[in-house]
């Protein structure tokens, strides 16, 4: 072989090379249609939303208090969330017991079920004829088109994703590391605060996020059970509903305000999740 030979075949690339190249290309290539389908919805309304617009969305009363109504209403969602769903979450990961199968599947019930259908659900429930609104009507509580009503409707949809995620997240728990705590003379609470719950913050962050924007976007539950009332139980989704047909500037301005605070939130989140699994 000759110097000459040498050189050119050193400088042709590998076959696997081609191949790996080709591979990439045809897959991304294959993911161009779902992703510019899902993209393209984005820019539009980013597109048609007026900066005007947008900022008489801010300042007009009615659509800031629907603003401050979600803000208000979705973070005590998920303090309710995380309070009452974390236990729960627990027993899914770590008991076992007669109908845990039956307990799963209502757990996740909500997260199939239509919204409207839920929404018609908590009315027949806590409604003032229903199921528990009678004896809580006879007592003066009045809880439908409300915004107790608002945060119920919210947190029976969007509680479920953060109890599944979370119950994955104690059950990838390495076992022997809490078996050491309690050898170490760890009470069955010190090991839970200082061990479970840490090793599992990635997924209790995660499904809490996850909930907070499925009760942002939460509408069919909400206007049948709490109603659209302006400045009482009126929120965003509910808000862009009403301003669709009598204003669409306001209601594109409000999708936009949604879409641009649920991306930066949703990002921060992915920021600080990879910190965590750095850490971690």
């Amino acid at each position: 072989m000759t110097p000459l030979d040498a050189i050119t075949r050193k400088a042709k690339p590998p076959r696997g090379a081609i191949v790996r190249l080709l591979y990439r290309f045809l897959v991304g290539l294959a993911a161009l249609p779902l992703i510019a389908f899902l993209l393209l919805p984005i820019a539009g309304l980013l597109f048609h939303a007026q900066m005007a617009a947008l900022v008489s969305a801010v300042v007009d009363p009615q659509a800031a208090r629907a603003i401050s109504l979600s803000a208000q209403t979705t973070l005590l969602t998920v303090v309710l969330t995380v309070l009452l769903g974390t236990p729960v979450a627990y027993v899914l990961a770590r008991k076992e017991f007669a109908g845990k199968g039956l307990l799963d599947a209502l757990i996740e019930l909500p997260i199939v079920l239509p919204p409207s259908v839920a929404g018609i659900a908590l009315l027949l429930t806590f409604g003032r004829r229903g199921i528990l609104g009678s004896l809580l009507s006879a007592h003066g509580v009045e809880i439908p088109f409300t915004e107790s009503a608002v945060v119920m409707a919210q947190l029976f949809v969007a509680s479920p994703l953060y109890v599944k995620t979370l119950a994955v997240g104690f059950a990838e728990v390495d076992r022997q590391l809490e078996q050491a705590a309690s050898i170490d003379g760890a009470s069955a609470w010190q090991t839970f605060r200082f061990v479970t719950l840490p090793l599992s913050a990635r997924a209790a962050l995660g499904g809490a996020i996850m909930s907070w924007a499925r009760s942002l976007g939460e509408f069919g539950a909400t206007i049948i059970f709490a109603g659209n009332f302006p400045g009482r139980t009126q929120t965003m989704p509910l808000a862009i509903y009403i301003g669709f047909e009598m204003d669409l500037q306001t209601a594109l301005a409000l999708g936009a305000i949604l879409l641009v605070v649920s991306f930066l939130v949703l990002a921060a989140v992915k920021v600080l999740l990879g910190k965590l699994l750095v850490l971690g």
